[in-house]
């Protein structure tokens, strides 16, 4: 169960780094919609490794291969099989660490729980898995773009790196013209550089991935345990690296006193139910109120250092892991239409959830 997510708009992928594919069964997606493969490929486009020189450079060209479910250009309402092959594997460049533990990966705690692991890349643990999220997500995104719904997500944060304009005073359509993915020049140009910097280090570092969300309809999301704002927490943090998770306010909301804080409710000539500002994030009490919803994504430092570190391996026996292979020294740049794709299977399969339930019995 645990390669599976949703329940209406219901994923399941497969696939390892070094296996021969990696891909998703979609079920639930309605039928009728019109199927963009060029679309789909698009987005993989926006992932795949060897983007520039501060992402890994293992070559792969995420061709998009589409099994079942689509008829005419039109889904079909059945199961959607899409698949990716892998090309560009390298298994021998991990041959060294076969029975060692690389700190802080996922190598110990898979040969904990299993007793054997695929060490060739991470196996399953590889964000090469996110190709299968990025191709379900995409597909999500063509069935909310008919009702309204925008997901725009864009790096915010490298290190210490900082963005401090808001959102709404950003131009989100300057994320996809350089490497980054960071809507402002200057700062792009300054977060490549000092992940370029890093890159020569051999070391890595971390960073945040902000996403703004627009034409939620009001009513998505359930009182008590599946909130919106918890599910679309549970989907970024099942993303690899990911270490936090805030929306609206955040952490910063502590700071401020509930007479700041609250969102005061208005009424607009035509109708419309607003608030006067967004604290809330677009989300409350676990639903959505029909504002922008925006949250943030912190990303660790990628855990595969071209340094040396002292582990153990499989033994016990204490030993120094020597870096080696193809990795990104940060990997939000490329964690950018990772996050747009989780949220937008989240934001689906809440739509589908409350389309069902009112439909009549």
């Amino acid at each position: 169960m645990g390669s599976i997510y949703g329940k209406i708009f219901q994923i399941s992928t497969f696939g390892e780094s070094h296996g021969a594919a990696v891909g998703v069964v979609v079920q639930g997606c309605p039928a009728g919609i019109s199927f963009d493969l060029a679309f789909i490929q698009s987005e993989l486009d926006r992932r795949k490794p060897g983007q520039s020189r501060i992402t890994t450079q293992r070559k792969e060209s995420d061709s998009i291969e589409v099994l079942s479910g689509v008829f005419e250009g039109k889904t079909t309402g059945t199961p959607i099989a899409m698949l990716v092959w892998n090309g560009d594997q390298r298994s021998k460049d991990y041959s060294h660490i076969a029975d060692q533990f690389r700190p802080s990966h996922a190598d110990y705690t898979y040969f904990a729980k299993y007793g054997l692991r695929d060490y060739r890349g991470g196996g399953r643990s590889s964000a090469r898995e996110t190709v299968a999220r990025v191709a379900a997500g995409a597909l999500a995104k063509m069935v909310l773009s008919q009702i309204g719904v925008q997901i725009t997500a864009y790096v915010s944060q490298v290190g210490t790196l900082k963005l401090s304009t808001p959102v709404e005073q950003l131009d989100l359509n300057l994320t996809e013209t350089n490497a980054v993915r960071c809507p402002d020049p200057a700062m792009a140009d300054q977060m490549f550089h000092y992940i370029d910097e890093i890159r020569k280090q051999g070391d890595s570092v971390g960073g945040v991935v902000s996403a703004y969300i627009t034409g939620v309809p009001v009513g998505l999301g359930e009182p008590v345990f599946d909130k919106l704002h918890a599910e679309l927490g549970k989907a970024m943090l099942s993303i690899n690296a990911v270490k936090g998770f805030e929306y609206g306010s955040g952490f910063d909301g502590v700071e401020k006193k509930g007479s700041e804080h609250n969102d005061v409710i208005v009424k607009e000539a035509d109708g419309t139910v607003r608030t006067l500002t967004n604290h809330s994030g677009g989300i409350q009490g676990g639903i959505s109120n029909g504002e922008p919803i925006y949250f943030r994504v912190g990303f660790k430092p990628v855990a595969t250092i071209m340094q040396d570190q002292d582990s153990i391996n499989e033994k016990g026996d204490k030993i120094t892991v020597s870096g080696k292979g193809r990795h990104d020294p940060c990997v939000v740049p490329r964690a950018v239409p990772i996050v747009e794709a989780m949220a937008a299977i989240v934001i689906l399969d809440f739509y589908l959830r409350n389309r069902v339930i009112q439909m009549p019995s």
